[in-house]
């Protein structure tokens, strides 16, 4: 077995999608002749004190030199150069999406995070990136050398396909409440549809950034539709898996994604989805199985969603364009023997 590190911040197990992205390439690399143990960074990524950086550059260093080490990028993107400097081991960077495009930062953050990565990314071995999008996004913004990166989709898993609700129609919408997730734009184009027969369910974490979450609630209740829309919070999988199975349609008006793990769930169950084309949603989910905007246009998103309510053959359509490209996602185990191949070359 090929020996290996991952470095993640946080608690692994938190429900979102790098997470569960880590998760499931940590426990899938050992089939493919990897040995990775998992190294647990602080959780205050992409703000670490100075402390959690002095406890991040003891746990790295402490990796030995011939041994590939993974760190994932919402700790790598906000280390500084001097510190992977001092790491011993061979770095490949796991990048999601940039840090510096997380949406409800200030400006000089958004600056400072740039720097920082655009740093990073040039002191490691290889970059791992879950889309094209990214890649290309990572070469031209960021100046990392095209050999240097590697796609490794996120994989889904094989289920059936969606059977729908009876009645009013069930619009479901996955993902952290966040600023990037903009679901608050979401809520008011949703007012303008009031007289259809919907009712939305957003299920993610709420405790990752409380201002985020007023701002959805807030919007809930300016438009009245309290009644409408359920905020249900992060689902364990099982119960994920079953809001996927009886909605009639999927809702992701992100400002970006860097791949929309969430867009291939939707099609690996085969439902019709409304989406922006914010980073890499515009790739993900095929023109045929999505109707897409702008991101943060919300006219243009009410727009969308009052034709897919109202033009059943529409939503035929999407729905069987999403089932048939499901079923060419990526599996995980493709994502772990990309992976594991970018190990092995390290460790040649």
């Amino acid at each position: 077995m090929t020996p290996a590190a991952f470095a993640i911040p946080g608690d692994i197990n938190l429900p979102t999608g790098g997470y569960v992205y880590d998760r499931r390439v940590l426990g899938l690399l050992p089939q493919f002749g990897v040995a990775a143990q998992h190294l647990e960074l602080p959780g205050s990524f992409p703000d670490p004190t100075p402390r959690d950086l002095a406890e991040v550059e003891r746990i790295l260093a402490a990796v030995a030199p011939g041994t590939a080490l993974i760190i994932d990028g919402l700790a790598y993107g906000a280390l500084s150069a001097d510190l992977i400097r001092s790491v011993r081991a061979p770095i490949v960077a796991l990048v999601h999406h940039p840090l510096c495009l997380e949406a409800g930062q200030t400006e000089p953050r958004q600056k400072q995070l740039l720097a920082l990565e655009t740093a990073a990314l040039a002191l490691a071995k290889r970059v791992i990136v879950t889309s094209e999008t990214t890649a290309r996004m990572l070469h031209s913004e960021f100046g990392v050398a095209g050999e240097k990166i590697i796609v490794a989709e996120p994989g889904t898993d094989p289920t059936e396909r969606a059977r729908g609700s009876t009645g009013s129609l069930q619009l479901l919408s996955v993902g952290s409440v966040v600023p990037r997730k903009a679901y608050d734009v979401l809520v008011h184009a949703l007012a303008a549809v009031k007289d259809r027969q919907w009712r939305l369910t957003i299920a993610g974490a709420t405790d990752r950034n409380p201002r985020a979450l007023a701002a959805l609630h807030a919007a809930v209740r300016e438009t009245g539709l309290t009644d409408r829309i359920a905020v249900v919070g992060a689902m364990p999988q099982e119960r994920l898996a079953e809001l996927y199975a009886s909605a009639d349609a999927f809702l992701l008006p992100s400002l970006y994604e860097g791949y929309g793990m969430v867009l291939a769930e939707a099609m690996a169950h085969g439902l019709p989805i409304v989406c922006t084309t914010g980073g890499a949603a515009a790739e993900t989910a095929p023109d045929a199985a999505a109707i897409k905007v702008s991101p943060g246009d919300q006219s243009a998103l009410t727009a969308a969603i009052r034709r897919l309510l109202g033009e059943p053959a529409t939503r035929r359509s999407l729905a069987d364009a999403s089932w048939a490209a499901g079923q060419r996602l990526p599996r995980w185990e493709d994502t772990a023997r990309t992976i594991a191949g970018v190990i092995k070359e390290l460790a040649a």
